[in-house]
């Protein structure tokens, strides 16, 4: 199970997670790790896509403490029904609405926490974050994302 921070602009349009440019490098990150994206729940930690309004634009902002511990109920019900061996954290606020914990990612990435529902969790970057860098900045953080995907997915024997 992948859970990311909350739908962009077109997955809240769409009504479905990971479709936009982060969606993408997320598929091309977990296909470089050899992960299938059918063998994996996608979804995201706060449910409704939080934005300012630009004129005909949204801008993205990011979701408050509150509204994740809003929807953690839902993360829950679907931690349940989907009982994942693993969880990959993609981003602080995912890792937050997993572990409680909102020690920075820098610190975390990399790492197997324990979940609020007893499972294990792997942090690792959202792909916004890598979006939102260039140059060496990006290929690091795409590195890392991708070195994580495998490692969860060796975890999981989904490679």
């Amino acid at each position: 199970m992948l859970v990311g921070e909350q739908p962009g602009d077109r997955e809240d349009l769409e009504g479905r997670p990971f479709i936009g440019p982060a969606g993408q490098l997320l598929r091309d990150s977990m296909a470089a790790a050899g992960m299938d994206p059918a063998a994996v729940w996608l979804t995201n930690a706060v449910k409704h896509f939080k934005f300012a309004p630009r004129g005909k634009r949204r801008l993205h902002q990011n979701p408050n403490r509150q509204e994740i511990e809003h929807c953690r109920w839902w993360l829950g019900l679907e931690l349940a029904f989907i009982q994942p061996e693993l969880v990959v954290a993609l981003g602080a606020s995912a890792a937050f609405a997993l572990t409680g914990n909102a020690v920075p990612l820098a610190d975390r990435r990399g790492q197997v926490e324990t979940g609020l529902h007893g499972g294990p969790v792997l942090i690792t970057w959202h792909p916004s974050a890598i979006l939102r860098q260039s140059g060496e900045a990006a290929r690091k953080l795409r590195s890392a994302l991708t070195e994580d995907l495998t490692r969860a997915a060796s975890i999981t024997r989904l490679i």
